[in-house]
């Protein structure tokens, strides 16, 4: 499970047998969700996080946006 990015103790990650849509997995303090990247950031699971948690997830995505597509393409070679 690679992470990608710690921002504000939540660890973005990719599990070694990913596949698509692109999408990355984030955990924090016992909580986990999954955001489609592409076509759009879509939280598609969620376990924990409570609305200002996936609004701080949400607006981190956004700032490091390229940043994630490009870990994914080197990480799955997509």
């Amino acid at each position: 499970m690679p992470t990608i990015l710690m921002i504000r103790g939540y660890r973005f990650f990719f599990y070694m047998n990913e596949h698509e849509p692109i999408h990355i997995h984030v955990a924090k303090a016992g909580c986990e969700a999954r955001f489609d990247l592409v076509p759009e950031i879509d939280m598609t699971h969620c376990r924990g996080f409570r609305k200002n948690d996936i609004r701080d997830i949400i607006n981190i995505l956004e700032d490091r946006y390229d940043d994630l597509i490009n870990a994914w393409s080197e990480t799955f070679g997509k």
